[in-house]
């Protein structure tokens, strides 16, 4: 499966790109450069892509990994514990709806222009996300399978180790592929505001700046390759954690 989603990744991608040579012939404008007008701007810009993808990455793995850390056990508390859930629960669902980007220039006064505010915005939306589906799915484990390992003497922290968190991993893994998408725009727009690092900066000042079209376009290719390349690593993931669910 993994291998014919590559090669349809890559058939999409052939036909996206005929279809945008076609499209900059039509319109002849700077505005909509060609392929080979953004691929010769990645080559100019290489050296600088490359810094500030590397910036820009660092901030969106290290928020993922800190809003699973706490997303996750706090998740299987609620979905284990009905009375700290009750409690709770009320407060979830008043904030969960909420878009929490709004949130970032209060973030940004408290915690300045460094990485600290850009990771936390991040971590707050993703925290969310996380943390419903894996509430959901472990308070939904079945009452026999549970009778079944507490009779072997299991207390609450191997119900945790061996059946919660194990039957919660796809629900893990499936809320941080529809998170990664989320999370790189929410980085682009912060990365847009009181910052000289991140591909969010390249993208905006190229664009309003320099007026660099091809190397805007650069950039935000850039930018969906690193979502793609998350995207993949969770597959990745998937395939070793819960190959169960492959299995014929």
């Amino acid at each position: 499966m993994g291998s014919m989603r590559r090669r349809d990744v890559l058939l999409t991608s052939i036909i996206v790109l005929l279809a945008w040579q076609a499209l900059a012939m039509l319109i002849q404008r700077s505005i909509v450069p060609t392929p080979a007008q953004v691929l010769q701007a990645m080559i100019g810009y290489a050296g600088e892509l490359s810094r500030h993808l590397a910036v820009s990455a660092l901030r969106v793995i290290v928020s993922i990994v800190i809003a699973v850390a706490l997303a996750v056990p706090a998740g299987l508390a609620m979905g284990q514990i009905p009375r700290l859930n009750r409690i709770f629960a009320p407060l979830v669902y008043l904030i969960y709806p909420i878009p929490k980007i709004v949130f970032f220039p209060i973030i940004l006064l408290i915690f300045g222009a460094g990485d600290a505010s850009k990771i936390l915005v991040i971590v707050i939306i993703l925290f969310f996300q996380i943390l419903v589906p894996v509430r959901d799915d472990a308070a939904s484990v079945r009452p026999e399978l549970l009778n079944s390992v507490k009779s072997l003497g299991a207390g609450r922290r191997a119900l945790f180790r061996f059946v919660y968190l194990p039957a919660s991993l796809p629900a893990v893994l499936t809320a941080l592929r529809l998170s990664i998408g989320t999370a790189v725009a929410v980085l682009y727009l912060a990365e847009t505001t009181a910052t000289l690092y991140g591909l969010g900066y390249f993208i905006y000042y190229t664009a309003s700046t320099l007026f660099d079209y091809a190397a805007t376009y650069a950039g935000a290719i850039v930018m969906g390759l690193l979502g793609l390349g998350l995207y993949f690593v969770i597959d990745g993931l998937e395939r070793r954690l819960c190959a169960w669910k492959f299995a014929v």
